[in-house]
């Protein structure tokens, strides 16, 4: 519902401010550049569409080789002393905390769409344990923000449209998406926890936070101390380096299980060769609308007047053009994906804008939807507190994006 609203009042303030140009200043070109804008964008979303369809399908068919080859649930089961103290509501054993890890296995891919069918799986779950039936439950929170907060430490799809939008290093995001997300989540966790009043100085909950904490923080120093023209060098390649050591790990689970590893990999391929058909019209219909938006100058009136509110304060503007993804990733998911495109498209893959979207894209996630669909599809009327807890989460997520990527794009 709410990106139906956005959908059309795309359009109609499209319309609104065309006419006023149109009426007031005479501009006979600006209707025929928003004509031309639907199908220069709808060409482009379709090409961009295909471009997915390679990648989506090798990494799900390679987290189908880990779930088949049992490395999946090893991983479960190492989290499950930290997941008992996030989820004390989840009996031990219980499905639930299966299908939590695996929604969270691929969001940490950055594989939206694979993870919204676990997802609703999980809340499912989650429902059968919640004695109110209309209301959200402790955990059916603390399983939300974690979702909202965007939780991503291999943004493959972000990666896969620098690819397609001609990037020299697809990856060099890599590093400071895992940082900016990582002061999301932790944020949310923080915030659900003083709600929930969960002992974060727990001993097993101090000592995986900490760790994390601390490897967040030797990376922030290490590429601080490194002079400029070395940072994308030496994140581009840590990323590299993970990311096939990732599929040769789970290729080794595979063989270690005895399991047809070919075959696995493409039971999974299947779904995402399906999953990259399906976001096409959504991605159409998204990037046709930005398009019109932008092409009557209703987006340069929205970044034109921020400018001009931080250059009142001496606050350097350089991040502006990218905020729009960032103000509309809490309302859609496609509508920040459109926008990062379109931020990449008009000032070019490499440049601090088009960097500064895709680290917004991938630093949080789609709060009001996730919110709408998890709880709507279990009847869940009364959320609580979790849409504070999730745009909190987003809020930090969005200030620490700005700060990490002029430490290591400005």
């Amino acid at each position: 519902m709410v990106l139906n609203y956005i959908w059309i009042s795309f359009f109609i303030i499209a319309f609104i401010v065309a006419l006023v140009k149109l009426i007031f200043w005479g501009d006979t070109e600006v209707f025929v550049e928003i004509m031309n804008s639907t199908f220069s964008s709808s060409k482009s979303a379709f090409e961009i569409s295909l471009g997915l369809t390679g990648v989506l399908s090798l990494w799900l068919g390679i987290m189908k080789i880990g779930e088949n080859g049992g490395l999946i649930a090893t991983f479960s089961r190492w989290l499950s002393p930290v997941f008992s103290k996030f989820f004390p509501g989840i009996p031990k054993g219980h499905p639930a905390a299966g299908s939590i890890f695996m929604n969270l296995s691929a969001n940490m891919l950055g594989l939206d769409n694979a993870a919204t069918p676990m997802g609703l799986k999980a809340m499912e779950e989650l429902q059968q344990l919640n004695p109110e039936k209309d209301t959200a439950s402790n955990s059916m929170i603390m399983f939300l923000v974690l979702n909202t907060s965007g939780l991503t430490l291999l943004p493959i799809s972000v990666m896969v449209y620098r690819a397609q939008l001609g990037a020299a290093q697809p990856t060099d995001v890599f590093i400071p998406i895992m940082l900016a997300t990582f002061f999301s989540t932790l944020s949310g966790i923080i915030a659900v926890s003083l709600y929930q009043k969960i002992n974060l100085l727990n001993r097993t909950v101090f000592s995986f936070l900490g760790i994390i904490s601390l490897f967040m923080g030797s990376i922030i120093f290490f590429f601080s101390t490194l002079p400029r023209e070395n940072i994308g060098l030496y994140s581009s390649l840590f990323a590299n380096i993970l990311l096939f050591l990732i599929i040769i790990c789970f290729i080794c689970a595979g063989i270690r299980k005895k399991i047809n590893v070919y075959d696995s990999f493409i039971e999974g391929a299947k779904e995402g060769f399906t999953t990259a058909v399906r976001i096409i019209p959504y991605l159409i219909a998204i990037l046709v609308a930005i398009g019109v938006f932008r092409a009557s100058g209703a987006m340069d009136l929205i970044i034109d007047g921020i400018s001009y509110i931080f250059n009142l304060s001496g606050i350097d503007t350089s991040f502006v053009q990218a905020l729009p993804t960032a103000l509309m990733k809490p309302l859609s998911g496609s509508g920040a994906r459109g926008l990062m495109v379109d931020a990449m498209t008009t000032y070019g893959a490499d440049s601090f804008v088009g960097r500064l979207a895709c680290i917004f894209q991938g630093s949080t996630d789609t709060t009001f939807y996730i919110l709408a669909v998890y709880f709507g599809s279990v009847g869940i009327r009364k959320t609580r507190y979790a849409v504070n807890c999730g745009l909190l989460a987003d809020f930090v997520g969005i200030i620490a994006s700005i700060f990490i990527c002029y430490l290591f794009f400005y």
